[in-house]
């Protein structure tokens, strides 16, 4: 059932491609309304918070190991695990917002995602001081299929009735 303006069947919303929503912002990205900024800097001083409160319970699982005398190479593992799993973390969150990622390739890196989740955070952090984490690949790809769309519903001008034969 679509929905009408009650006048000769128009529908309420513009024909052709909608904006995709991006998690927190919805499509307020497209013309930064209604709250965009807000939930920008709220979103950003967000996850900053949660890599801190991150990085704090990852001090505990330390000190945790450290009182269990578990040995200085098995401390040392641990933190080489979580540095170098937030770095690859971080990198393949940044390259997200950009390009679209292999849905194989993420489900393949789940657990390695999991492991670095302070990478992460801080990529959403960075990119959020910047632009709503994903606006860009959003706005790239809406752009193209509003063109597309222009594209394909122009029509041509004139009236075809007088419309010169060829002889």
């Amino acid at each position: 059932m679509s929905a009408e303006n009650g006048t000769n069947g128009i529908p309420d919303t513009p024909a052709g491609p909608r904006p995709e929503p991006i998690r927190f912002y919805g499509t307020t990205w497209v013309d930064h309304g209604n709250g965009y900024s807000a939930r920008r800097i709220a979103l950003a001083a967000g996850s900053l918070a949660a890599a801190a409160v991150s990085c704090l319970v990852l001090r505990f699982a330390y000190e945790g190991l450290r009182i269990a005398d578990v040995g200085g190479f098995v401390s040392l593992l641990m933190v080489v695990m979580f540095a170098v799993c937030s770095a690859l973390a971080f990198r393949h969150t940044w390259s997200a917002f950009t390009t679209r990622p292999d849905p194989d390739r993420q489900a393949s890196l789940r657990g390695l995602l999991a492991i670095g989740f302070v990478g992460s955070l801080l990529a959403y952090f960075l990119r959020s001081l910047t632009e709503a984490p994903g606006e860009k690949l959003h706005r790239a790809e809406y752009e193209t299929a509003r063109e597309q769309y222009e594209k394909r519903t122009t029509r041509r001008s004139g009236n075809p009735s007088k419309k010169r034969r060829r002889s």
